[in-house]
């Protein structure tokens, strides 16, 4: 069914009484003359914005503007509902794609100064927005104390508290015990152990497990 709310997403927003709105839409578009896109996207030609609005409302559906700067405008008839639910769905996706995963691996035996490195570049990563995987590698022996593993991990997790939450527990997979934090609220995030304008260091990722 067409309706007559405010748009907000696609084409150029517009200005009424210090109030901005999306595109114009249904009565709201006021060219003398328009050029109207079909449902199916097939050109019906050059016509009043009424004559259109009449073709979309007998479909149930919208007369959106969709290029108000070209001459004359270009206006469109599609579903709204639609319409807007693809355009959620894109920027969901959009969004989702846009997110990197960062990683910092640690081993048992490593000391506090290499530790600290680590967790002032892990700080930075989640501050830029990234999620951070955090790696602890074993190997041979060091598997028979793997609670010490579990001890370095959560204190990892426990230094950059203010800066990410852990996704799940940590847990082992293989020799490696892992766990993925997701970035807290861009407002929320403060830097402790490093400054604003440090250099985004490389990650781990491609550091060898061996």
């Amino acid at each position: 069914m067409a309706t007559n709310r405010p748009f907000s997403g696609g084409g150029r927003p517009f200005s009424r009484g210090g109030r901005t709105f999306g595109p114009r839409k249904n009565e709201r578009i006021r060219a003398p003359k328009i050029r109207v896109i079909g449902v199916d996207g097939r050109q019906l030609g050059i016509m009043a914005p009424y004559e259109a609005l009449a073709i979309a409302r007998r479909s149930g559906l919208d007369l959106l503007e969709v290029s108000p700067n070209a001459e004359p405008p270009v206006c469109r008839i599609l579903d709204y509902g639609k319409y807007m639910y693809e355009e959620a769905k894109k920027q969901k996706t959009h969004k989702t794609a846009s997110v990197k995963i960062k990683e910092i691996k640690l081993r048992p035996a490593i000391g506090l100064n290499d530790f600290m490195i680590k967790i002032r570049n892990a700080e930075k990563f989640l501050f830029q927005g990234n999620k951070l995987k955090i790696t602890l590698m074993m190997r041979g022996r060091e598997m028979e104390y793997k609670d010490k593993g579990f001890e370095a991990v959560n204190r990892a997790c426990s230094e950059l508290s203010h800066m990410g939450n852990p996704d799940s527990e940590p847990k082992l997979m293989g020799r490696n015990i892992g766990v993925t934090l997701s970035p807290v609220p861009k407002n929320a995030r403060k830097l402790k152990f490093s400054a604003e304008n440090d250099e985004l260091p490389e990650d781990d990722s491609n550091m060898p497990e061996a």
